[in-house]
């Protein structure tokens, strides 16, 4: 069964080994040539990486990358994780340590190179298990749209990853039209996820520049895209936001009300903020089986889908079985038709 072409691309083969496909469409591979091209010029860690971690945050992701490191940078273990999880396919995107959107401008379309070239040949190495997102270097808008039409016309990647925001600037700012524009024109899927929050000085401790930041950067840069306008310039962009969406899918009816009440709120954006929230697909890293429950309810199973954050300590440790609990429809789409639809799969 044919689910979508991606636009006039071919459909990516693909086959369920269970009663439903189940595509992980939020999982992380690093590519370590990408990190060797930037700590060549900015040896160390990215600036500010650590200024909102306290220290025993910082052992424990030592020892949490550690633990992962062989995991994360390569695909040995993977079929392995992924038929013990039940995952029929992988949808690859960057690490999000690797966007390096704060590297001049030619090192950083380098290093995204680097990365992307690094996801296709993983994929031409497994392709019925994987699938390849690619990044761009937005530091320079003209760069990124250059690699985003490598990714798709070349190495035939099916996504691009980024992150909430760049370098502090958000996405509706106007420098970044032309990113819009393309990836609306080709069609490929945008996976928006954060990489910790930028003014987090009381997120120190508890990993809570992770645990609320990053959902918390996911609703901001939402925000900034429906009430910035960006989503009715580019009606036809495809985004998928990590983590659940953040926290607007629960807390929606603040925005609409400030839309209606207020004049600052609404002169960007032609229509209720929620009408666009429920444009957006969201991944289901969510952890609690009630909230499922509840975005199915609220943002409907048609644009949800299944997402583990595999290989990381955030990951969901039974992806499958957290769907349980829904129909046997609203399972089929979430957990694989929904994905297959968004990057061009077909269905043996």
């Amino acid at each position: 069964m044919t689910i979508s072409t991606c636009g006039e691309r071919r459909p990516i083969r693909v086959a369920a080994r269970g009663k439903h496909l189940v595509v992980d469409i939020h999982c992380h591979l690093g590519i370590p040539a990408a990190d060797a091209i930037v700590q060549a010029k900015y040896p160390g860690p990215p600036p500010g990486i650590n200024d909102f971690t306290s220290v025993r945050t910082s052992q424990v992701n030592r020892e949490m990358f550690g633990a992962m490191g062989r995991t994360l940078n390569t695909v040995d273990t993977r079929l392995q994780d992924m038929d013990r999880l039940g995952i029929d396919v992988q949808a690859l995107s960057p690490s999000p340590g690797q966007y390096f959107y704060y590297v001049d401008p030619e090192t950083g379309r380098d290093a995204a190179r680097a990365v992307n070239d690094g996801m296709a040949a993983a994929v031409a190495d497994n392709p019925d298990r994987f699938i390849g997102m690619g990044t761009v270097p937005l530091q320079n808008v003209e760069m990124a749209v250059e690699e985003m039409k490598r990714c798709v016309k070349e190495l035939d990647l099916r996504g691009i990853e980024i992150s909430s925001n760049v370098n502090g600037v958000d996405f509706h700012d106007a420098r970044f039209r032309p990113f819009w524009a393309a990836a609306e024109e080709l069609g490929i899927l945008i996976f928006l996820h954060p990489l910790g929050f930028t003014h987090a000085q009381r997120m120190s401790e508890y990993y809570f520049n992770n645990l609320i930041g990053n959902p918390l950067e996911s609703t901001l840069a939402i925000g900034h895209l429906i009430f910035g306008g960006v989503l009715d310039r580019h009606p036809g962009v495809k985004i998928c936001v990590a983590h659940g969406g953040g926290y607007l899918p629960g807390y929606w009816g603040r925005m609409d009300h400030g839309w209606r009440a207020r004049s600052d709120c609404s002169e960007h954006c032609r229509h209720e903020p929620s009408s666009y929230l429920r444009k957006l697909w969201l991944d289901t890293l969510v952890f609690d089986r009630d909230q499922l429950e509840q975005l199915v309810r609220s943002h409907g199973a048609d644009r949800l889908c299944l997402g583990t954050d595999y290989p990381f300590d955030m990951a969901e440790p039974d992806p499958v079985g957290f769907h349980s609990r829904l129909s046997d429809e609203d399972q089929a789409k979430i957990l694989g038709l929904n994905a297959a639809e968004l990057l061009g799969m077909s269905i043996d």
